[in-house]
This record gives structure tokens, sequence and C-alpha cells, in this order.
């Protein structure tokens, strides 16, 4: 397995967030609890789930992200486990949410990787997927030395770098979690992007299919930032 484990995103044309989610594997009572509970009984438009695993020496990691479109909020859920003991029998959830007004998005970023492009067929999909949202304005910067093309050149010609603007990065690879988990991240981009620009959900997507009930409405709480 590589670094970025293996998941479970849904897509969404009628999965259940429920069943996406006892899917995963990763404390679904405990995950479905506090996805209900940020979306304090709005229906979903679309949602995605996404299992990371990482391995440290002899401690495996996990965490989990999940994301809910509704008409007005995208809503997100972020999950990380962690052990008290070496022996891993004491764990804790550490849990935040975060609820995103739609209008507020910037950007909405897709960038592919496909395999032998100049055999690319109409019908092949993509191997690998990052989506990429932005909100709040934060930037990240990729910084290294910068060159002059010449491999005999030792001169120092500072440094260049890009900036990316971003609030939240998932990268699906097919090689980890299969076909369909690139396909479901890109359904749920294109519903987000439709509600973003005011479009609704796509067109393709049947209403009956595509609402998902929200688990119960429950009281509101307030959500913090990761």
């Amino acid at each position: 397995m590589n670094s970025f484990g293996a998941g479970a995103p849904a897509n969404t044309k009628g999965r259940d967030l429920e069943a996406a989610l006892q899917r995963s594997g990763f404390y679904p009572r405990l995950v479905a609890d506090v996805v209900n509970d940020a979306l304090d009984g709005q229906e979903s438009l679309a949602h995605l789930v996404h299992l990371e695993t990482h391995f440290d020496r002899t401690e495996v990691h996990r965490h989990i992200t999940v994301l809910v479109l509704t008409t007005d909020m995208l809503v997100i859920t972020h999950v990380d486990d962690h052990q008290l003991d070496e022996s891993g029998e004491q764990m804790v959830a550490q849990v935040s949410t975060e609820s995103v007004p739609v209008a507020q998005i910037n950007s909405v970023v897709l960038s592919y990787i496909y395999a032998q492009p100049q055999d690319y067929k109409p019908s092949d999909p993509a191997r690998e997927l990052t989506l990429a949202i932005a909100w709040s304005g934060g930037q990240r910067v990729e910084m290294g030395p910068a060159s002059c093309g010449d491999p005999a050149c030792d001169a120092d010609h500072g440094y260049s770098g890009t900036i990316v603007q971003e609030d939240i990065a998932l990268r699906i690879s097919a090689e980890a979690e299969g076909l369909q988990a690139v396909a479901d991240a890109k359904a749920f981009a294109r519903a987000l992007r439709a509600v973003n620009t005011g479009a609704g959900a796509p067109s393709h997507l049947e209403p009956g299919n595509t609402r998902f009930p929200a688990f119960g409405a429950r009281l509101g709480r307030s959500h913090y930032r990761r």
C-alpha cells in the first residue's frame, strides 16, 4: 500500500452516506454522529468519504475526511485517531468540523494524471485525481532552488516557486483506491461546481437518486476550524 492509503470515496448517484461510512470501517458510528451533528438536519446533495492510512515505523495512523454538500453549505469533517500506549489499547479520536458557505468558495481545482497519454482514448479513465478547494484565501507556497538549465552551472540562481490557493486537497489514486473512487471524486467536484456557480445539482443527477436524507435533525452546535 502506498502512503495515500486505502480510501472509500462515495459517489453522488444514490449511494447512501451512512453506508459509505460503514464501508470505510473507521469508527463509522462516531463519524456518522459527528457528520450528522454538523449537518444540523440539512439534506445532502453529494458526499465524498476519503480514508487515509499512514505507517510510521511500528505505528499506524489513520484519518478520515468527509465532505458533504448541501444547497448552501460545504460541511467538512475530519477525524484522526491516536494511540496513548504502545499496545494500542488506549485510543483517542480527534474531531474537527467546518461549515463553509457555498457562496464563499473561490475555486474548485481538479488535477488529473493519465497513463500512456500517447495512446489516449476518450474511454480511458484518469489514474489519479487531486481535488483542491479554496474558500478562505489561504495560500500554500512551494519553493525550490532555481536553475539556468545548464547542468554544468554551479552558480547561485536564488529560488523559484509557485503559490497555490487551497484550503483542502484530497488526492485519490486508482492504484490504491480503485478506478471507481476516482470517478466518484470527479462526480462530487461536478456537483460542488454546479452549486457554487448557481446552476444547482448537475442535470444528469436525478433528484430522487441524489438527495441523501440527513441522519436526523439535531440541535445546532458550534463548529471549529481545523
